[in-house]
């Protein structure tokens, strides 16, 4: 319970501080990508999800860094507000840690998983650094 409660303090904390604030700018061949599971693909559950990352660097939550930025995993949701701080729950889970690989338990059936890449304050790039959606079905 500690630990929810610290991510939310820090996820009100960024929103606070991205508020009015411009965007981090990304190279134009910068993109996200999902490694695995492949689109398509019939997995068990727990999931490992792999990230891909071409054309920037990875630097955790808290730290600027141009061409840097973290990943966040978005499971069956659309793509958040593009100017504010990617919100932080079930269905939007943040690698401020800089981690590049994830395992999730999800039920059975058809699930999205999109990755978006965003800045020390969680808010996403521009142009924004989002893989294309993976659909995989879990038995």
């Amino acid at each position: 319970m500690r630990r929810k409660h610290a991510l939310l303090l820090l996820m009100v904390a960024s929103a606070a501080l991205a508020a009015g604030l411009p965007r981090s700018t990304a190279p134009a061949e910068a993109r996200a990508y999902i490694i695995s599971p492949l689109d398509g693909a019939t997995v068990s559950s727990p999931v490992t999800v792999q990230f891909g990352l071409h054309g920037m660097g990875i630097a955790p939550a808290g730290i600027e860094m141009a061409n840097t930025g973290h990943h966040h995993l978005l499971i069956d949701v659309g793509l958040p507000p593009m100017d504010q701080p990617v919100p932080a729950d079930e269905r939007h889970l943040h690698f401020g840690k800089g981690q590049t690989e994830t395992t999730i338990n999800l039920a059975p059936g058809k699930h999205r998983l999109q990755l978006l890449l965003a800045d020390h304050l969680h808010l996403p790039h521009e142009p924004a650094i989002v893989s294309e959606p993976v659909t995989i079905t879990v038995r």
